[in-house]
């Protein structure tokens, strides 16, 4: 008998018997049998082991590649994602951030709750609350893990910095009604996929949370995805969704806010022209608008944010690498 590729026939004799009679580098040879045959069953058993040991590691890689990707991809970290499995419901659940609704997917046969983890989120023990049929309360923990973001340093006007009491005025008006626009929340679509696609093609030109330096002081960290891109480049609207806000504001400039339905909004800033209005439905790969270098920018550029419960998250997660 000799070996050659895999072999199977083998492998079960050999195992037992090697598994019971011998270490598997330096196996001892008993005193009742002949030195050769032992030491040739012994290694044969041990080969035998190998080979199904590496069978069955290439199994469960080629399976692990198989499994189909999810969206967004879970990074419980401020301003990342945090996936918590609520289990089978013959309803969708309801869960809470505190007081704030939480986008659920899934069916009947598991139900997933994605949470929204604001930048600001000291990392540590959080929890939500899920409340199910019958007006029964859970808790379900997570662990929000420390994440270091780099600095950026950028010199901008410095009225852009330094307000002047007319646009810190216009710039809390603004502010109080862009609150009132990120506390949509709609019912999710029962057949929404969450993978988005890159509104506009480009270089990265600058990455969510940076903490920002603009003309030497410290200021919020960066919020969304810059794409490098020239003026006029059409931005695309990344999943389904109904247009909920445009306007030209004092930072973001021409800015345009889609919702997507359970508290997934994304918002799209320093347009040069609007091509939409609200209540305008669209589709995936439809026209929203161009980019531009209006508001607080170096540049043209889109940047492109997006808001789970509330809580600016990094795009990253929902798009393909």
């Amino acid at each position: 008998m000799f070996i050659s590729g895999s072999p199977v026939f083998a492998v079960p004799l050999f195992v037992r018997f090697a598994s019971l009679e011998f270490n598997v580098m330096h196996p001892p040879l008993p005193e009742s049998a002949p030195s050769g045959l032992d030491r040739r069953c012994a290694l044969l058993g041990t080969f035998g082991f190998m080979a199904l040991a590496s069978a069955r590691a290439a199994a469960a890689s080629t399976a692990k590649k198989k499994q189909p990707d999810v969206w967004p991809h879970a990074s419980q970290v401020p301003g990342g994602v945090a996936r918590l499995s609520l289990g089978p419901a013959a309803r969708r659940p309801q869960a809470f951030s505190g007081d704030l609704p939480l986008l659920v997917v899934g069916d009947a046969i598991e139900w997933t709750a994605l949470v929204g983890i604001p930048l600001a989120a000291v990392p540590g023990e959080a929890s939500i609350a899920v409340r199910t049929e019958g007006g029964n309360e859970k808790q379900i923990a997570y662990t929000v893990s420390p994440k270091q973001y780099r600095e950026q340093r950028l010199t901008v006007p410095p009225r852009t910095v330094d307000l002047s009491p007319e646009d810190e005025a216009r710039y809390e008006r603004e502010r109080a009604h862009l609150a009132t626009v990120m506390a949509t929340f709609t019912d999710l679509r029962p057949d929404a996929a969450l993978r988005m696609r890159v509104p506009v093609p480009g270089r990265r030109s600058s990455s969510f949370g940076l903490r920002r330096v603009f003309n030497g002081q410290s200021r919020n960290p960066h919020s969304g995805m810059d794409i490098a891109a020239g003026t006029g480049t059409p931005v695309l609207a990344p999943l389904p969704g109904r247009v909920i806000d445009t306007g030209d504001y004092f930072f973001n400039g021409g800015t345009v806010w889609l919702d997507h339905g359970g508290g997934l909004l994304t918002m799209y800033c320093h347009l040069s022209r609007i091509d939409t209005k609200v209540g305008d439905v669209l589709k995936t790969g439809e026209q929203l608008a161009a980019v531009g270098a209006t508001g607080r920018v170096t540049g043209p550029h889109l940047h492109w944010s997006v808001m789970l419960n509330r809580a600016m998250v990094d795009p990253a997660l929902f798009v393909a690498a």
